[in-house]
């Protein structure tokens, strides 16, 4: 319902008209991980590669206390790509509400959210500051923006027009920008297959150690070279018998 607002500095000239108002999304994949299997990320796509056309790979388990009766332990664990499915196209149908608005640069006053809204809604529910009766307020999280919404029509637009309006708040006044409330409902959504670069999915690892020392000795096992491996950047292992959700990001590496 709101974006953060966020002061950017251009240096470059934008070629291409078009491009400015298109909106851009970062995707955010939750993958669930089942158990007795990990995911791998390496710092090099290639080693990655290298171990997934492996397939098969033999991790020794060596801690004395817990395997005491077997000196050394092997495991047999099976490496697979990582599928997942992300958004090739998106399409919004928006539209702005007519009795709400956004208000946004409030000032840090150092009091609870609920009194600032309660400020807020004593100022625009006064006609001589160009409000009306406020339906609801709503602090929009992680954008530092309230929603307000009138009862009726023919409240918003003009406040809207104004863009910015200074606010009696206590025994201060302070400038606070108007904006339109705009909504959106997902009209079409295209997804395509993709495969990640650096991650690889683990399988069939017996329940044989506790969580720490196998996820160490996976580690140690795929960081050495002469196994295939090479550095690994992170590592998320799921024991038997339990169920894990792994979260991808986009890759700035």
């Amino acid at each position: 319902s709101a974006l953060p607002e966020k002061k950017v500095v251009f240096k470059g000239l934008v070629t291409n008209k078009e491009e400015m108002n298109k909106l851009m999304l970062t995707p955010l994949i939750h993958y669930p991980l089942l158990g007795g299997s990990a995911l791998i990320t390496f710092e090099k796509a290639e080693v990655a590669q290298r171990i997934i056309e492996m397939k098969e790979h033999v991790v020794e388990l060596s801690y004395g206390e817990e395997l005491a009766e077997l000196d050394q332990c092997r495991v047999r664990v099976q490496a697979a790509p990582v599928e997942i499915l992300l958004p090739s196209a998106l399409e919004i149908g928006l539209t702005q509400s007519s009795r709400s608005i956004l208000v946004s640069a409030l000032p840090c006053l150092g009091i609870p959210e609920e009194a600032l809204l309660d400020k807020l809604e004593l100022f625009f529910s006064k006609r001589k500051n160009g409000g009306g009766e406020v339906e609801s307020r709503e602090f929009l999280d992680d954008t530092g923006q309230v929603m307000l919404t009138f009862a009726n029509d023919g409240v918003a637009e003009p406040l809207i027009a104004r863009g910015c309006i200074q606010v009696l708040i206590g025994k201060g006044k302070y400038d606070v920008k108007i904006s339109p409330c705009v909504g959106g409902n997902v009209t079409d959504l295209q997804l395509q297959p993709s495969r990640c670069p650096r991650t690889v999915l683990l399988s069939g690892i017996p329940d044989v150690l506790d969580a720490e020392p196998m996820r160490d000795a996976l580690e140690i096992h795929f960081q050495k070279a002469s196994r295939g491996g090479g550095e690994v950047d992170a590592l998320a292992y799921v024991p038997a018998g339990r169920l894990g959700v792994a979260v991808f990001t986009e890759d700035r590496g």
